[in-house]
């Protein structure tokens, strides 16, 4: 089986030298059982490499399975690998298997494998050399025959060192190694990928693929990409979505890429967890805002009434809102009835009328975006810095409340 074939079927778009070697060492060690130890920063598509091995090897028509060790609870680990009996511990209300024995015959891989504890590394080492291993809370000795793969983005010479992997376990995987190459060392496949990935999100949302011009291909080039493939292809998703010209120059790109930002973006900003991070980011803005808008407007009753406002008794209309006690660490949740009966409401509604439309969550923060598009004059980069959240997540706002 040819490259080029090779590259087809599994979806792996470059013809650079340090790709090529790659596929090349996988084909050739697919028909032994050498373990293969594959390393390369994180996003370079390592996941490629077990999949060509396994599918072009004697194993081929048995289970392929691949396993992050990362995302594994190390309390669990054990008895995911290697399974475990009926009360074991607590929880394990019946026997089961582990990838080990489900994999029996197959091509096991094992990703970010740096992150497996000492004690897992010391029964992987045995099953690695024996082909021997025991369920948790068993002592009965069971055989598999499994080929493992294993991947990390660790520099396990280092971990060694420090003592967070074993040495003997790293001779025994490393048996035939592969370094899948960084994105910025393979500048002759970039803009490829990048017209590739435009294409897809194209045909995902029914749209005219992006295109870049000359001085927007020679930046794409230059920029590093630490995020690698991986970050490549959430920039062309970013940009197929949120531009409405199809043809992007060098300027509009800029805007897309982390180390051409001239403000520094917020912590995790671009992954997924300051998605996840961002609607209770905007929230808490919104209470800050809030609790703001309340002290102006204490100040605002208090003097038309020539004296102090009663602490705990302003609340902003709302359909819930949350009002400041005098009391310590106490908080009171007050429904709509009550706000009929507050003696500054007569006040609220003069003074803050706009506010008291935004009924809803969703209102607010579009308030607090417009707000700060407004005050930055529509530059994206201020206002997303403004709202304390990335630049990203202010472009997924502004197309989910549709301002």
């Amino acid at each position: 089986m040819n490259f080029d074939s090779i590259k087809q079927r599994f979806g792996i778009i470059g013809d650079s030298d340090a790709i090529d070697n790659a596929i090349g060492i996988a084909l050739q060690v697919a028909k032994t059982d050498l373990s293969v130890l594959v390393t390369g920063e994180s996003g370079v598509g390592k996941e490629f490499i077990p999949q060509i091995i396994h599918f072009n090897s004697p194993r081929k028509h048995n289970v392929y399975l691949s396993i992050n060790c990362g995302a594994i609870p190390e309390g669990t680990i054990d008895s995911e690998l290697f399974g475990h009996e009926k009360g074991a511990f607590t929880g394990a209300t019946e026997t089961r298997k582990g990838y080990f024995e489900e994999a029996d015959g197959g091509t096991l891989f094992l990703d970010e494998v740096a992150e497996l504890p000492l004690s897992t590394q010391v029964r992987l080492l045995r099953v690695l050399q024996t082909g021997e291993f025991m369920k948790v809370g068993s002592s009965k000795i069971q055989k598999t025959n499994v080929r493992v793969v294993a991947a990390t983005n660790i520099d396990l010479r280092r971990a060694i060192e420090t003592g967070r992997f074993r040495e003997d376990l790293y001779f025994r995987l490393n048996t035939v190694p592969i370094r899948m190459p960084a994105l910025r060392d393979r500048k002759e496949d970039i803009h490829k990928l990048f017209r590739k990935f435009a294409l897809d999100f194209a045909n995902r949302y029914m749209m005219p693929a992006v295109r870049l011009t000359p001085d927007a291909v020679q930046r794409l080039e230059e920029y590093p990409w630490p995020g690698n493939v991986r970050e490549l292809k959430s920039v062309a998703e970013r940009i197929s979505v949120m531009e409405t010209e199809r043809i992007i120059d060098s300027n509009e790109l800029a805007k897309y890429l982390q180390n051409d930002l001239n403000t520094s973006l917020p912590a995790l900003a671009g992954s997924a967890s300051a998605d996840y991070m961002s609607d209770r980011d905007i929230i808490f803005k919104m209470i800050m805002q809030l609790k703001q808008d309340i002290e102006q407007l204490k100040g605002e009753v208090a003097s038309l009434r020539g004296g102090a406002a009663p602490a705990g008794k302003l609340i902003q209309p709302a359909s819930n809102l949350i009002v400041e006690s005098t009391e310590p660490h106490r908080s009171a949740i007050y429904e709509p009835e009550a706000v009929e009966e507050l003696p500054v409401q007569e006040v609220l509604h003069n003074h803050r009328e706009e506010e008291s439309s935004s009924l809803s969550i969703n209102d607010k923060k579009s308030e607090l975006i417009v707000k700060a598009l407004e005050k930055h004059r529509g530059n994206r980069k201020m206002a997303a810095a403004e709202l304390g959240i990335s630049e990203r997540t202010l472009y997924r706002k502004i197309k989910d409340l549709g301002l």
